[in-house]
């Protein structure tokens, strides 16, 4: 049997990947990211690895590395065209990763997967990332974009990052500083940041029947995209001050799992008891729980509910504590304590 050779030979771009539009995506952003550098960074824009120096970086420094995403908040993003905000979400949402243990970031690098590389679009989606490292301080040092045909599909996307930061091993927060009494102080969340985006996806589309570009209820001049596309917060500048004080025992940050599923990984073994109605309510979960029907303790595990950040704090310095984040200009709130006598976290309402 013969076979046919086809009279045409094939490129990568008729598979489907164009080089030249990583390429170009990556001219776009250079100036950003090379905004991000800083006397540390020994190598440029486009090396095989990032290259940066880690001497005096503290008496007894700890690397701590986290990597994450940032959900199906992507497949909003896509929707609508507005890839610069998950940028900067996936970012801010691992800085308060390392955050928690102590850590202040030193750099980033991110992947971004896609099914038609479309230049603007990555470019719009790196210049989020570079614009968030350099508010934070940090480095993006170096990253990946894989165009993917038959991975995802097109007009899809994915994101990831990697980000490694550094704690003095003194001011590790770990845990081990917890004890029953400890005060819980919330920070607020500005919407569902990075998680539970699934679930509100569901109800948005199929139970309140509203499109991306809908009027959100309650909200006066932000369309569904407005909402669901808030900045993941970053507690950064306002948790430096006080990340080598005695007084703070743990953070937590909440992501997904909410409270219930976050908190008690800070404790040391011991749980918390939380009041609920101590978080002030945002409009846009009494919107989502509501249509959706969603129970109270799964609302409580799939969404932040409104806290983006707890402080765990010696109960003696907790008033001080709640005065200072108060005048830096955060809206701190009390939600509960430190217990012995409970497993995980008791609902106090």
């Amino acid at each position: 049997m013969t076979t046919q050779r086809p009279s045409q030979s094939l490129s990568y771009r008729d598979a489907g990947v164009n080089i030249d539009a990583a390429e170009d995506a990556l001219d776009r952003v250079k100036p950003a990211i090379r905004a991000t550098f800083n006397s540390r960074v020994l190598a440029d824009v486009g090396s095989f690895g990032g290259l940066f120096r880690a001497d005096n970086l503290g008496n007894n420094p700890v690397l701590v590395a986290t990597a994450d995403g940032v959900g199906t908040k992507v497949r909003i993003a896509a929707s609508v065209g507005q890839f610069g905000s998950v940028g900067r979400c996936l970012v801010q949402h691992c800085i308060n990763d390392a955050l928690v243990q102590g850590a202040e970031p030193l750099f980033f690098l991110d992947y971004v997967g896609v099914g038609k590389l479309v230049p603007e679009n990555v470019a719009a989606v790196l210049e989020g990332l570079a614009n968030a490292c350099a508010d934070n301080g940090l480095v993006l040092i170096g990253g990946e974009t894989a165009e993917m045909p038959g991975v995802y599909p097109e007009g899809e996307f994915d994101l990831v990052g990697t980000l490694v930061g550094v704690v003095e091993r003194e001011h590790i927060l770990d845990g081990s500083r917890v004890k029953a009494g400890d005060q819980l102080i919330g920070l607020p969340s500005n919407g569902l940041h990075t998680n539970g985006y699934s679930l509100a996806r569901r109800i948005i589309l199929d139970r309140m029947g509203l499109s991306w570009l809908d009027p959100f209820p309650g909200e006066s001049d932000e369309s569904v995209a407005d909402v669901m596309l808030r900045n993941h917060l970053s507690y950064l500048r306002t948790m430096q001050p006080f990340l080598k004080d005695s007084s703070l025992h743990a953070m937590a940050h909440i992501t997904g799992g909410g409270v219930a599923g976050n908190l008690p990984r800070t404790l040391g073994g011991l749980g918390a008891q939380v009041q609920r109605s101590a978080v002030p309510k945002l409009n846009v979960f009494e919107q989502l729980v509501s249509a959706g029907q969603v129970d109270i303790d799964e609302a409580w595990r799939a969404f932040n509910m409104g806290v983006g950040l707890i402080l765990v704090v010696d109960s003696d310095a907790a008033i001080e504590m709640m005065s200072k984040l108060a005048a830096s200009g955060a809206s701190p709130f009390r939600m509960g304590e430190v217990s012995d006598a409970v497993e995980g976290v008791a609902w106090l309402d």
